[in-house]
C-alpha cells in the first residue's frame, strides 16, 4: 500500500511555487494526484473529466483526415493523452510554461507519464504559450512557422480568470486573431474554462471563428457533493 501522503516535488517559480503532491484518499481507496501554485489548488486527478472533453469535443470538430495537434498546458497531462488516443492525431506538441511540470512527466511521477513520453508522436515543450502565440512566429519552437489542425489550451482559470496579467491580450480579437494565424484552413480552437459560458468571449470568437459552440461539462462529485460543471469553447474557420 503506498504512503498516505507523499510531496513529491515542490519548486520556485516566476509565477510562485508549485508542487506536485500525492495523497491516499480512503475514502474513494484512489492516490490523488494534486498541483498547487502557492496555496491554491490548481488541478486534482479526481476532477478530469472537463480536461478529458476538451480533447474529444475539439477533435470531433475536425473534418480532415490525419492532424497535427497542438495542446497548451500539459498540467497532468489529461487532454494529451486523450488526444492521442484519437488514431487520427499524427503528432502531438504540448507547450507547458513551466520547466517543472515538464520535468515530472519525464521523471515518470505521473500516472500518465509513461503514456505521453512513450508515444512517438508526442513531443513535450517547454515554452510560453502566451508569448509564442503573441509573436507570430509558430507556436513550436523547433520548428517556426508550423501550423497546426487543432490547437487545444488549458492553462488559465477562464478568459476573465487569468493566471497572469501577460494572459489578457489573448482572449481578444485581435489575440484570437493571431492564434487563428497559427492554423490550417478549417483548423480548430478548443479552450478549457472553469466558469460558466461567456457571451462576451464567444462574442470575440464568433468575430474570428466561422462556427463557435460553448459545451457545458457536468460532472459528479466523488465525495457525493452537488455536481460540478467546467465549460469547453470550440470554434472552427
Amino acid at each position: 500500500m503506498s504512503a498516505r501522503f507523499e510531496e513529491l516535488d515542490w519548486q520556485e517559480t516566476p509565477i510562485g511555487a508549485i508542487s506536485l503532491r500525492r495523497r491516499r484518499d480512503p475514502v474513494l481507496d484512489v492516490d490523488v494526484y494534486e498541483v498547487k501554485l502557492d496555496d491554491e489548488y490548481l488541478m486534482s486527478s479526481l476532477f478530469t473529466t472537463a480536461e478529458v472533453e476538451l480533447a474529444r469535443l475539439g477533435l470531433a470538430e475536425l473534418t480532415g483526415g490525419s492532424a497535427d495537434v497542438l495542446v497548451g498546458g500539459l498540467g497532468l497531462g489529461c487532454t494529451a493523452a486523450a488526444a492521442l488516443d484519437d488514431d487520427r492525431v499524427r503528432s502531438l506538441t504540448v507547450v507547458e510554461g513551466l520547466a517543472e511540470v515538464v520535468d515530472w512527466h519525464h521523471r515518470g511521477l505521473l500516472p500518465l507519464s509513461g503514456r505521453l513520453t512513450g508515444d512517438p508522436r508526442t513531443a513535450l515543450v517547454h515554452g510560453d504559450f502566451f508569448a509564442l502565440a503573441a509573436a507570430g512566429d509558430g507556436l513550436d519552437p523547433a520548428a517556426p512557422g508550423r501550423r497546426f489542425d487543432v490547437i487545444m489550451v488549458d492553462i488559465d482559470h477562464s478568459p476573465r480568470h487569468v493566471l497572469a496579467p501577460s494572459h489578457e491580450p489573448f482572449y481578444t480579437v485581435d489575440g484570437l486573431r493571431r492564434l487563428a494565424a497559427e492554423l490550417r484552413p478549417g483548423g480548430v480552437f478548443a479552450l478549457w474554462s472553469d466558469d460558466p459560458p461567456d457571451e462576451e468571449f464567444r462574442a470575440a470568437l464568433g468575430a474570428v471563428f466561422t462556427r463557435t459552440e460553448a459545451h457545458t461539462v457536468a460532472f459528479d462529485n466523488p465525495y457525493g457533493g452537488p455536481r460540478s460543471a467546467n465549460t469547453v469553447y470550440v470554434a472552427a474557420l
